[in-house]
């Protein structure tokens, strides 16, 4: 009986062990390790075929101008017990290639998750005139809002 107890306590030491993982579980969306991958482009050496070659196709090119790449990192993992499980931003990369008329890489910019909480945005709102009401239904709904103000809610 004495033995047995304590089998057990093994038994359910060995089974919340092995339960455990030594790796936490990360979501990566893009580019992994666009870092160490960025590292290995030479400004004003390396081409476009190089830069296919190492990181791959852009996700994104330049509106405007189709010599400027961007690559996307983003990295997220599982909170602690504070934070409740939710996920919580462990990474968040942005690499800027920008290229010369001949596809020679002229700056490479790396730009990093502390970065991005420096950016200040205007205060500004911009009107869109496109899906402003009408007077007719602008009327019409405060009627409505009007006839159904008064009801008594059960």
């Amino acid at each position: 009986m004495f033995c047995v107890k304590y089998h057990f306590k093994y038994l359910l030491l060995f089974i919340f062990l092995v339960n455990c993982q030594l790796q936490e579980p990360v979501k990566n969306h893009g580019i992994v390790f666009l870092e160490n991958r960025s590292n290995k482009l030479v400004v004003y050496k390396t081409n476009k075929n190089d830069v296919l070659d190492i990181i791959g196709e852009p996700h994104v090119k330049s509106i405007n101008n189709d010599d400027i790449w961007l690559y996307l990192e983003r990295s997220l993992s599982k909170g602690k017990y504070h934070k409740l499980g939710r996920h919580t931003l462990k990474s968040n990369n942005t690499l800027v290639l920008t290229f010369d008329k001949f596809g020679i890489l002229q700056t490479k910019k790396l730009y990093s998750k502390d970065d991005m909480e420096r950016i200040t945005f205007s205060a500004k709102n911009t009107e869109n005139n496109l899906t402003k009401k009408s007077f007719v239904s602008t009327f019409l709904s405060s009627l409505r809002e009007k006839m159904y103000g008064g009801r008594k809610k059960d």
